[in-house]
């Protein structure tokens, strides 16, 4: 008979956002006259912007003609786009990235749920409390993680770094030794950010206790304080301890177009062997290459034309942030968040729990938001809100909320 790994049946009954979906989905169908508004999910509302939009008419043109089809792609992306990262993202901001060093993907939520896959099974990971859950549950489904303890909300072999309002949401050194540290900066749910002297003592500490930091930028284009660095590479030692991942979804609205791309430095060594060679050579057997098409649409972000168009959306969203931070506070409640980060972070009113104010915000405001207790244990009590509705949407959405 044939068996499962079974540390799939370790993990919750569904992930976060589908637990959201099926309880909206009920409610909606009892009550099919009730408008819900949703700042829940972190998807994206505005089209793509008309450069991308060229771009990708201009892909699907070549596609149609012999001489300009393209087949499979380049396993690790085409060489027009790594070398367009390299240079903007990377080398304008002084960061010795080089596009070899570049791994072109279908999204980062894809390679931050994968990459603990070129590590040993005896690796001990941390992880910053609340966090994405896609971290831990990876984990889980390797059997990294030991038993859960439900009363606690913890696994046994993960190290929780508790991200509290006491110390700012922001993660103290683990007192136990990881072999791999997640950050997730600008913080996705908090919203929380470090400036360079802050990330500076954790690639020290990582280099001192021979962890590597996987550095998930997704949002690192809605950092607005000039002293936030937008990339761990900008930290001097950081090639021989980070791995980075970063995501064309937020920032360029590809949330239905999927892309995103990893940056392991070839400096990043265990021994002799370069972790840059692993993970190439899982992309290379299990991923065929991201699309011509997408690839090409991604280039257009780089254009001076683009990078205008998606600057002008990522100040759209970043708006109706401080619409929800400002209206929020206002009316007495204990925010956070909303300012490099298109998340706003919210204590719950009156000792609800996380879900208590989910299932109240949906009976009495019809509106959708994300129990905090979904991103890890230091999460309960809280409540996110993200700022990727319509402005019409959003700014409903707060007068239902302040109406309570």
């Amino acid at each position: 008979m044939f068996q499962v790994n079974d540390n799939y049946l370790k993990l919750p009954g569904s992930y976060l956002f589908s637990t959201i979906g099926k309880k909206v989905q009920a409610y909606s169908q009892a009550n099919p006259d009730k408008t819900i508004i949703r700042l829940g999910i972190g998807d994206v509302t505005q089209p793509l912007v008309p450069a991308i939009i060229k771009a990708m008419h201009e892909a699907v043109e070549d596609m149609a003609h012999k001489e300009t089809f393209h087949g499979y792609a380049p396993d690790l992306g085409y060489d027009f786009l790594r070398n367009a990262i390299a240079n903007q993202d990377y080398k304008a901001r002084g960061c010795q990235i080089e596009a070899d060093e570049i791994f072109i993907s279908d999204g980062a939520k894809c390679d931050c749920g994968n990459i603990q896959e070129i590590f040993a099974e005896s690796s001990r990971i941390a992880v910053c409390d609340p966090v994405y859950p896609v971290y831990v549950d990876s984990n889980v489904m390797a059997g990294r993680t030991g038993e859960y303890d439900s009363a606690s909300g913890t696994w046994s072999r993960v190290i929780y770094m508790p991200c509290t309002a006491e110390n700012g949401f922001v993660p103290e050194l683990p007192k136990e030794t990881p072999d791999l540290i997640y950050l997730c900066i600008p913080n996705n749910p908090t919203g929380t950010t470090l400036t360079k002297e802050q990330l500076k003592v954790w690639v020290d500490y990582a280099n001192r206790v021979g962890a590597v930091i996987l550095y998930d930028a997704a949002y690192e284009a809605y950092i607005s304080e000039k002293e936030v660095p937008h990339s761990i590479f900008e930290i001097e030692g950081a090639r021989t301890c980070a791995i980075e991942f970063r995501s064309f979804s937020k920032n360029a609205g590809f949330t239905g177009v999927r892309l995103g791309f990893t940056v392991i430095p070839k400096d990043l060594k265990s021994g002799q062997v370069m972790v840059h060679s692993l993970w190439a050579r899982r992309h290379g057997t299990k991923f065929n290459g991201a699309p011509y098409i997408t690839q090409k649409a991604a280039m257009a972000v780089y254009s001076e034309e683009g990078k205008a168009q998606v600057q002008e959306q990522v100040a759209y969203y970043m708006r109706n942030a401080r619409v929800i931070y400002d209206s929020l506070k206002d009316s007495g409640y204990e925010v956070y968040g909303g300012v490099n980060a298109p998340y706003i972070w919210l204590k719950t009113p009156k000792g609800m729990t996380s879900w208590d104010f989910f299932d109240y915000l949906l009976e009495k405001a019809n509106v959708v938001g994300t129990p905090g207790s979904g991103f890890g244990p230091s999460g309960e009590g809280y409540f996110r809100l993200t700022a990727f509705g319509t402005y019409e949407n959003t700014a409903a959405a707060i007068e239902r909320i302040r109406g309570l």
